[in-house]
């Protein structure tokens, strides 16, 4: 008997071993070229980038491309202008995404009427519609609005979607009806109510749809390059797409425009990432 227990313990032990150098094997490949990334831009001007056998550590790591990078001037727009646009832009459209998104969830979740079902089921459905079939008439409607060549018309087609509306509903249906009602017995009006205990009931599903609209939002390279032309309101994927070709393909300069612009996502993530946890609402309550 005690064979077969100390067996099964080193099989189980070298399965979880083979296990783990798999995921790490994997998750290296996965970081690999983020790693490329900013290795390229710390190499001075005397490194080749391109040399065999690569290189992964640079010789004389320096800063000098990303103090290139910040003051590098194109069109009378210095990169820093980028920066900040792409961060009014991912602010603004991930407050709003998360307003307009639980404002429309909790009713399909919580409230009883006619239609509902058939109006969640039609939401849901425009998940499958690509964003090329409706672009040129959002285009035209942002157009005609006046929006074009500004932050409002950049944010438009972001402030609320069916896959927010979806998560946030099912975050909705999770939580217990007893803190429903115990909010309707202290006086709650629907909107105290959703306000004050459905929103942090559900805040670990907040934090991850913001992040996908954050990341989403900052990354977006057509919108913007369909509906700005004017280059003090370009975000930060055309501003660098931009600086690739005034730097003849410097490739060390490119690379730490590159590191520059998805630090902020980065930095985001990890901020948020410690409150995608399940909340501890419905634990107090009993059936």
């Amino acid at each position: 008997m005690e064979k077969n227990s100390d067996l099964n313990y080193q099989s189980k032990w070298k399965k979880t071993v083979l296990i783990y150098v798999l995921l790490s094997a994997i998750a290296l490949m996965m970081l690999f070229p983020l790693v490329w990334l900013i290795s390229t831009s710390l190499k001075s001007g005397t490194e080749n980038v391109f040399q065999y056998p690569p290189q992964l550590l640079p010789k004389q790591p320096t800063l000098d491309n990303f103090f290139t990078v910040w003051q590098t001037e194109n069109n009378n727009i210095y990169f820093s202008q980028y920066l900040v646009n792409s961060i009014w832009v991912a602010v603004l459209t991930v407050g709003l995404n998360l307003l307009f998104c639980a404002l429309a969830a909790y009713p399909l979740a919580r409230l009883d009427f006619k239609g509902r079902d058939l109006l969640f089921a039609l939401t849901v459905s425009t998940i499958m519609i690509p964003f090329q079939i409706v672009m040129i008439p959002l285009y035209i409607l942002v157009k005609d609005l006046g929006l074009r060549n500004s932050y409002l018309g950049i944010i438009l087609p972001a402030i609320a979607s069916a896959f927010g509306i979806f998560l946030l509903r099912q975050a909705f249906l999770g939580v217990p009806k007893e803190l429903e009602e115990a909010g309707r017995m202290d006086g709650c009006s629907e909107l105290g109510l959703w306000w004050s205990v459905m929103l942090p009931a559900i805040r670990p599903a907040l934090v991850t749809l913001a992040i996908f609209v954050f990341i989403g939002s900052w990354s977006d390279f057509l919108w913007p390059l369909l509906i700005v032309d004017k280059p003090e309101f370009y975000t930060l994927p055309i501003g660098v797409a931009t600086f690739a070709g005034s730097f003849t393909l410097n490739w060390r300069l490119i690379a730490a425009a590159s590191v520059i612009s998805i630090a902020p996502v980065l930095l985001f993530f990890g901020f948020l990432q410690r409150y995608i946890i399940p909340t501890d609402t419905g634990s107090g309550t009993k059936g």
